[in-house]
């Protein structure tokens, strides 16, 4: 009879412990947040992921009512910033504005990842997504992308291709349209689009593939040559330039961004940050820069963001295992 008290007394201990935890999640979102939010960005000062977080952060102050401070931690391919992220306490004061490595695809190339996207991140919304596009040196022999794929054909291993690093998405969008198009080209990794650019400019390489924000004024002056968009449709800003897909290569890849919280993170936080975050992308101050960066809004709801990455994980994974990219 004793040991039945004991049992009964631990398991409603157990059960008003579990009323408090409840309440005291929901104190923490009505009252979340009463100082600044940090805002880690998993790259360096002036990148593109850096303009992004710093224009959304202006939009989740005003909403929030607190500051966001934008922590710049680049470095292992946004790793050592997810990291930080991933390890930090579940109270909403920081987030990780992430993109497709650190967020997803880091972790099918990575020997040694010091977390797990799906396990160690709640999702709360896609920002949105910048399309990989194909570019070529000015007097390449090649208008458009069905012309590089002849050439390429008629001219094996002639080609060579910059990509703005080992296991990016320009790399891995690369391995992709040599796939599917049944084409082989050199590749030259580079560290960021900057060099890559120089080179292409300089008519070092042939080709680049990456995400075309710092492509776009050089194309506009006719001084690099766009071949496709890898996007679901064209973009606004390149009316001219085809999808990769208008070539008859089924092909649609996007660098993405999207914010994200460690694991735990109330739901009434997760639902507060939503609802700031999506008024945010419908403003016009951040569609502005958003077009200038060459970014698609997007948007929606944490179980979408959730979709939006399984998606991206199956797409990719296949692809990568058959490049067989590894990274330290």
């Amino acid at each position: 009879m004793a040991s039945y008290f004991r049992r009964w007394r631990r398991l409603a201990a157990a059960a008003i412990g579990g009323v408090i935890a409840l309440h005291a999640v929901a104190a923490a979102g009505q009252t979340w947040p009463s100082r600044p939010v940090t805002l880690v960005v998993p790259f360096t000062s002036g990148t593109t992921s850096d303009l992004v977080a710093r224009a959304l952060g202006e939009h989740l102050s005003r909403a929030l009512g607190q500051p966001i401070v934008i922590d710049n931690r680049g470095g292992a391919g946004g790793n050592l910033g997810g990291a930080l992220v991933a390890r930090a306490a579940p109270d909403g004061y920081t987030l990780l504005l992430a993109t497709t490595g650190p967020a997803a695809t880091n972790k099918l190339m990575y020997k040694d990842m010091p977390f797990d996207p799906q396990r160690d991140f709640a999702p709360i919304v896609l920002i949105g997504k910048s399309p990989v596009i194909i570019v070529a040196r000015r007097d390449l022999p090649a208008t458009t992308l069905k012309d590089l794929i002849d050439f390429a054909k008629a001219n094996p291993d002639k080609l060579n291709a910059g990509f703005p690093g080992n296991g990016t998405l320009g790399h891995v969008t690369g391995e992709l349209l040599k796939q599917r198009a049944g084409i082989t080209f050199s590749q030259v990794q580079y560290r960021g689009s900057t060099p890559i650019i120089t080179d292409l400019l300089g008519e070092h390489i042939d080709l680049a593939m990456d995400s075309m924000a710092a492509y776009v004024p050089n194309i506009k002056e006719g001084k690099l040559r766009a071949l496709a968009i890898a996007g679901a449709a064209r973009w606004p800003g390149l009316p001219n330039v085809p999808t990769v897909a208008e070539a008859g290569v089924p092909i649609e890849a996007s660098v993405w961004y999207a914010l994200l919280a460690p694991t735990g993170t109330p739901p009434e936080i997760i639902a507060k940050v939503n609802a700031a975050a999506n008024e945010a992308l419908k403003a016009q101050q951040s569609k502005d820069i958003f077009d200038n960066l060459g970014i698609v809004a997007a948007g929606g709801s944490p179980t979408d963001l959730s979709s939006f990455i399984a998606g991206e994980l199956a797409k990719w994974a296949p692809i990568i295992k058959a490049a067989n990219i590894t990274l330290e």
